[in-house]
């Protein structure tokens, strides 16, 4: 740790970087196609924090030349309604990506997503064939937060090979692909959880610290190693703030580097979002047997 506090692992750069070769990459996209690919938002219902992440995603899109069409559904939809809306997109020749904003309404079940989305345009991770990918080590999509996370720390130099981390949640889509890629980069992995016993004593052994859970200050100073590395991928709104499952003030203390909330990891994750698309729109453009004038047609009405 320096002495005027910890390293910020702030995101932008990193963002930047990515994005900066996404667009070369849509311009000869475009130059060899005549269109560029459209990337399909999908939004059940109205809930907020959901829309404000999608407006970033519809917005990072319009910057590197991508078309970002954003896909409203009533939130009292039906889950074969939904399928439907999915099985639509999937066919859409011009639609070379699609992601699905969690949280569905709790009447529509997760398998409606993710056993009905194309694994060639799913390109967050989530469909069983791209888990299964992940899993095996083998190519395919996988979540992107997770893989932010881990793009983070290695872009700011910080060695994960032989190290202690610890991952603080199991969900599917961040915390269970964490640790996938952390073994991948040769860290020894602990995978904590709410039936964690003495979760404390788990993550003080932490030399890498990954808090994927979505409780606001779940992790204190008191919790952590000294000269440890954060990176706490919670999103809460507490009051007018967002933050992080990490309490800051008093980490900031303790650890050698940390990523901020808002700013660490969310950057990284939007950059990297455009990236799968980019290698998806590739891959369904060398498959297609859609003659490319009629795509280029369709593309500009």
């Amino acid at each position: 740790m320096t002495r005027g506090g910890p390293r910020l692992l702030h995101g932008a750069t990193v963002a930047g970087e990515i994005r900066a070769q996404v667009k070369k990459d849509v311009l000869a996209f475009k130059r060899r196609q005549g269109y560029a690919p459209t990337l399909a938002v999908v939004m059940v219902g109205s809930d907020a924090p959901s829309a404000v992440y999608l407006q970033q995603i519809l917005r990072s899109c319009r910057n590197v030349g991508i078309h970002g069409r954003l896909v409203e559904i009533p939130g009292r939809v039906s889950a074969a309604a939904l399928r439907n809306r999915i099985a639509e997109l999937n066919d859409d020749p011009l639609v070379a990506g699609i992601i699905v904003q969690m949280p569905l309404p709790k009447r529509i079940p997760l398998s409606a997503v993710t056993d009905t989305l194309d694994p060639a345009k799913d390109i967050d991770g989530i469909h069983p064939l791209n888990a299964g990918r992940l899993e095996l080590g083998h190519p395919g999509f996988m979540p992107t937060t997770a893989q932010a996370a881990v793009e983070l720390l290695k872009r700011s130099d910080i060695a994960l090979e032989g190290r202690r981390a610890v991952v603080v949640g199991r969900s599917n889509v961040v915390g269970k692909p964490a640790a996938i890629l952390l073994l991948r980069a040769n860290a020894t992995v602990t995978v904590c959880h709410s039936r964690t016993r003495d979760l404390a004593a788990e993550t003080r052994r932490a030399e890498i610290l990954v808090v994927a859970v979505g409780k606001p200050g779940l992790i204190d100073g008191g919790m952590l190693k000294r000269g440890a590395v954060v990176v706490d991928i919670g999103i809460n709104v507490v009051g007018e703030r967002i933050v992080g499952d990490v309490d800051f003030e008093s980490a900031k203390g303790v650890v050698s580097a940390i990523t901020p909330v808002p700013g660490g990891v969310g950057p990284v994750t939007n950059a990297l979002l455009l990236t799968h698309l980019m290698r998806a729109a590739t891959e369904q453009a060398a498959q297609t047997s859609t003659p490319r004038r009629r795509l280029r047609q369709a593309a500009h009405h």
